[in-house]
């Protein structure tokens, strides 16, 4: 997607350790003019596939699967890090290392919001290793819905996630697809 490949060059910070910083309008501060077009390039993307529900991991994902939502006329779930008091009942759970956090944790679903019959489009800000990726498609596989696929907002495909996930036959469309990357020469993008 153009649109976010031009902002990702204007806005974000490449750190060293393949970290980019795309905190101005994505994942902290949010520009939601541009993901209402990141939402829309998902239902082109998933049009026709029946998605009723999104799946995302707390936090940077909501905002895009919010929006996203809104273009497919499904509620949102969103894999919390952390069991509350206000999730009563059985959970779907999976284990997930975060590369940002340099963390793992036990992310968990209510079973009441992810079942059999629900057609599940995971929605990420990112994908680098692909280990939150992994947990939502764990989750969705044990409640026995269907996974339609993934939409990723950045993809860093000089990382193992992108092919790791398509191994598993796992649709996923990524808007901007990063081949590399440094503080010298900034974001090189895949060409497709």
């Amino acid at each position: 997607m153009k649109l976010l490949e031009e902002r990702i060059v204007k806005d974000g910070i490449v750190r060293e350790g393949g970290v980019l910083k795309v905190d101005s309008f994505l994942n902290h501060q949010m520009d939601i003019a541009l993901f209402t077009q990141m939402g829309k390039e998902f239902a082109r993307l998933y049009d026709g596939c029946g998605v009723n529900k999104i799946l995302t991991i707390e936090a940077s994902g909501i905002g895009i699967a919010c929006i996203a939502a809104q273009e497919f006329g499904c509620p949102v779930v969103f894999a919390k890090k952390n069991k509350t008091k206000n999730i009563a009942g059985d959970v779907w759970t999976s284990r997930v290392e975060s590369f940002t956090h340099g963390k793992v944790y036990d992310i968990i679903v209510s079973k009441d919001y992810l079942k059999a019959g629900d057609r599940v489009l995971i929605i990420d800000d990112f994908l680098a290793m692909g280990s939150a990726l992994k947990g939502l498609i764990q989750l969705v596989n044990d409640s026995g819905a269907t996974l339609v696929g993934a939409g990723i907002a950045v993809e860093k495909a000089f990382q193992p996630g992108g092919d790791l996930i398509r191994s598993m036959g796992v649709r996923v469309e990524s808007l901007a697809r990063i081949a590399s990357m440094d503080p010298e020469s900034g974001v090189q993008f895949v060409e497709e």
